[in-house]
């Protein structure tokens, strides 16, 4: 009888077993059917998913040498680098190049030489650093881009809808995927006093700012990043809550000045930040504008309070929060333009896309339309619905502007 019995339980779990063994294969197998052999391919009828399907509608040329520049700091960096071997060799393509970042070089230096090299296409992996020092490349070039986010924000990347976690996914859409233009930001950093720093210029994909966000930026621990990833930045911001309003003139396409008190003044190229948090909505990475906003909050707890509900309203779809500021101890304005200057009383901090740049009391920023080429998944291009044409991608950025007067 207990023979029996276990023969049953036998049966059973070598039946769950090979049910087990079945879906993992065929799941493997759909996102790389080069993984599983061609005959268990052929029995169990493992089809791609419908996304790798759609990127066979794009031929690319076989014959594209692929560039990728690394973070050697990111976990995972090796084993990506066997299945970007992998993928690339399945496809018949040249075995791909392979750089790695240096705490001097984040990025800038290797996709240069990448293109020297005869890249066809550059692939940025690592975090938002990384893709914006590649990015400073490949901004005047004419090669597509592509972006594997292992990082802890992953702003831009989350922006264009990539697959975050999916690496073969992600792989299919450096190689196989659609191309979309992108403007990007510079910002010219004028520090004003001595011990700040020199006065730089940085492209920016996402967001720059000043003031508090910047605070929040360079006060997130970065322990905390690693176990909660973007949500340290919420930790950071709590301790910057009470501290004192900055006050900054602001000129928008060369008018002028607007004198005001704020928390923070951003320039934005894209609104949306992780957790769907839409802090500029109408920001767009290929309207050839940036989005400027100043936002303010007064009366501590309760105006804090009251900006978070407008940034949740504007999230929601709600353009003006004008309607919602009952106590009136907040507001966040918005102006749209190709140039700004900003002006600060006292020094404050800046950063771009994430990375504290240390204090200024000046900033310069501008556009430029259409200068990023960009490997996106397929499907993901916004169709446009407007009659005007994407503007073509401009010249290289001016030299920075003077250094600003002050008041």
């Amino acid at each position: 009888m207990i023979a029996y019995v276990l023969g049953i339980v036998a049966v059973v779990l070598a039946t769950a077993s090979l049910s087990l063994t079945v879906v993992i294969t065929r799941r493997i197998g759909s996102r790389d059917p080069v993984a599983v052999p061609r005959m268990w391919r052929r029995i169990l009828r493992i089809q791609p998913l419908a996304s790798a399907a759609g990127s066979f509608q794009t031929p690319r040329d076989g014959h594209e040498k692929i560039a990728f520049i690394a973070n050697p700091t990111k976990s995972g960096v090796e084993e990506l680098r066997e299945q970007a071997l992998r993928a690339c060799s399945i496809r018949y393509l040249p075995q791909p190049l392979w750089f790695y970042t240096t705490a001097d070089d984040p990025g800038t230096g290797q996709a240069r030489a990448a293109l020297e090299a005869g890249a066809d296409v550059v692939v940025a992996v690592g975090g938002d650093g990384t893709v914006r020092a590649v990015a400073q490349t490949m901004a005047d070039s004419d090669k597509p881009m592509g972006i594997i986010p292992m990082g802890t924000g992953n702003l831009f990347a989350r922006n264009l809808d990539l697959p975050l976690g999916d690496t073969q996914a992600i792989l299919r859409t450096v190689l196989e995927g659609a191309e979309r233009r992108a403007d990007v930001g510079w910002m010219d950093v004028h520090r004003g006093h001595n011990g700040h720093g020199e006065d730089e210029r940085h492209l920016f994909l996402v967001i720059a700012g000043a003031g508090f966000d910047a605070e929040m930026v360079a006060g997130a621990d970065d322990n905390l990043k690693k176990r909660l990833g973007w949500f340290a930045y919420f930790f950071a911001a709590i301790r910057h809550l009470g501290e004192k309003r900055m006050k900054a003139w602001v000129s928008v396409d060369g008018g002028d000045e607007i004198v005001g008190h704020m928390r923070t003044v951003l320039m934005a190229n894209i609104g949306k930040l992780p957790g769907g948090i839409q802090l500029i909505p109408d920001a767009t990475m290929d309207d050839g504008k940036i989005d400027i906003a100043t936002i303010d909050a007064r009366g501590g707890l309760v105006g804090w309070t009251e900006l978070f509900g407008q940034v949740m309203a504007q999230g929601a779809g709600l353009k003006d929060t004008r309607l919602i500021r009952v106590l009136k101890t907040s507001r966040i304005d918005h102006v749209r333009g190709t140039e700004f200057d900003i002006r600060m009383e006292q020094p404050q901090k800046v950063q771009v896309d994430g990375e504290s740049l240390g204090k200024a009391t000046g900033i310069h920023a501008f556009v430029q339309p259409a200068a990023l080429t960009l490997r996106v998944p397929q499907g993901s291009v916004p169709e446009r619905t407007d009659d005007t044409e994407q503007p073509e991608a401009t010249a290289p950025a001016p030299e920075p502007a003077e250094d600003p007067q002050p008041a």
